[in-house]
Formats: structure tokens, C-alpha cells, sequence
């Protein structure tokens, strides 16, 4: 059974810092490319940032930098470097394994102005 843990979010103030984790187990995790999603209230789940098995990386437009996808294949657990959060930043965080319907629980982010 394939499973995704995510940890770190929570509540900052604008031009602040967090960094998510999703801790991943039954997958080989090194093969598969992995993304983050959020979704705000009342909108559709979108695409932050997607990292391939061989470590590329592509963003979303509005994320661009200022944050950071990463992923340690050894510990199985990709992140999110999260800086100069904005109040648009606020949604609930989702970690995905590509191409798959499997996702992380979501973790709550909240940026206040």
C-alpha cells in the first residue's frame, strides 16, 4: 500500500518561510516523479511544482522563484521550500505521485498580511 505523509505547514506572516514534507512509503520512490498541488477555497486543486525521477523541475508561474521543489530519494521525501509567501500563497497543500491518484492527507497553509 502506497502512502504519502505530509508535514510542515501552518500559519506565517507575508514575505515568511516554511517548508513542507511528504514522507513516502510502498513505492519505489527513486522511479516516480512527484508534485505539489494546492487548493484555496473555492477554486480548483492547481499544479505548484513537479519534480522528475532524475530531478528536474518545473513551477507554476506564480511560484516561480520563490519556490523551491525538492527531494531526497534515500529518506523517500520530497519538499517544498517556501519563501517570500504572499496572502494568495493560503491553501491547503497537497503532495501527489505523478500520473497516479495517490496523495498526501494535505496540509493547511495560511499566509496573513
Amino acid at each position: 500500500q502506497v502512502t504519502l505523509v505530509e508535514s510542515g505547514g501552518g500559519l506565517v506572516q507575508a514575505g515568511g518561510s516554511l517548508r513542507l514534507s511528504c514522507a513516502a512509503s510502498g513505492i519505489i520512490f527513486s522511479a516516480v516523479a512527484m508534485g505539489w498541488y494546492r487548493q484555496a477555497p473555492g477554486k480548483q486543486r492547481e499544479l505548484v511544482a513537479i519534480i522528475s525521477s532524475g530531478g528536474s523541475t518545473n513551477y507554476a508561474d506564480s511560484v516561480k522563484g520563490r519556490f523551491t521543489i525538492s527531494r531526497d530519494n534515500v529518506k523517500k521525501t520530497v519538499y517544498l521550500q517556501m519563501n517570500s509567501l504572499k496572502p494568495e500563497d493560503t491553501a491547503v497543500y497537497y503532495c501527489n505521485v505523478d500520473r497516479t491518484s495517490i496523495w498526501g492527507q494535505g496540509s493547511q497553509v495560511t499566509v496573513s498580511s
